[in-house]
């Protein structure tokens, strides 16, 4: 055999092996998850149990959410179902908005401006009384940092955990915090409010612009 030959078989032999190395090593990986690569974003963490909750739940000592209001509610959020972090219960969300004139109000426990405009929606929810409904919506894993946070403030309003934003995308909220979804009686939306407030007076005005252009 030629020396040239024999190089030629050299090489074949070399390339042999790599590829059989390559198979082998792709024969050994895990298969891939459902989703990988992508986002697991879940309503809340699994150190959230309810045991672990129970201490920052009785400190936070939420209004209860509303239970099933009347007619089908927002279309936009039928089918989703959120736990109220007052006390872990499933909400079907938009159920328990049906048939009231409802604020919700985005937020997250790590978010300066958020922290300030709370105790102002729950200053205006003391000035409307039951003609309208303010209901916050937490919208990261942390649910124990959330409710810390209200106790911190000394909000009460009732609040809904949803950890993987789903009231947001449904109701398409700019990727803001905080922001404000204005709903009527009828369950449509009145109107998107991307912004923050710093007192009741502004919730107020704007709410009421919301509602009255959209008559």
């Amino acid at each position: 055999m030629s020396r040239s030959a024999r190089w030629t078989v050299v090489v074949l032999v070399v390339l042999v092996a790599l590829g059989t190395a390559f198979w082998m090593e792709l024969r050994d990986e895990p298969a891939p998850q459902p989703g990988a690569g992508q986002s697991t974003s879940r309503d809340h963490r699994d150190a959230d149990t309810p045991e672990a909750l129970a201490g920052p739940r009785s400190r936070a000592d939420l209004a209860p959410c509303p239970g099933l209001g009347r007619g089908p509610g927002p279309e936009a959020l039928r089918g989703i179902t959120l736990d109220c972090a007052g006390d872990g219960k499933p909400v079907d969300v938009a159920s328990a908005l049906a048939g009231r004139t409802v604020v919700l109000n985005l937020w997250a426990y790590w978010c300066g401006p958020c922290a300030d405009e709370l105790p102002a929606m729950a200053e205006y929810q003391r000035r409307v009384g039951d003609d309208v409904l303010v209901v916050t919506v937490h919208q990261d894993e942390n649910e124990a940092a959330a409710l810390v946070r209200l106790a911190e403030l000394g909000v009460h309003l009732p609040t809904l955990q949803d950890g993987r934003r789903l009231v947001a995308a449904a109701l398409k909220v700019p990727n803001v915090m905080p922001a404000t979804v204005v709903l009527r009686a009828d369950g449509s939306v009145a109107g998107i409010l991307p912004r923050s407030f710093v007192s009741a007076d502004e919730i107020a005005a704007a709410v009421d612009e919301k509602i009255r252009s959209s008559r």
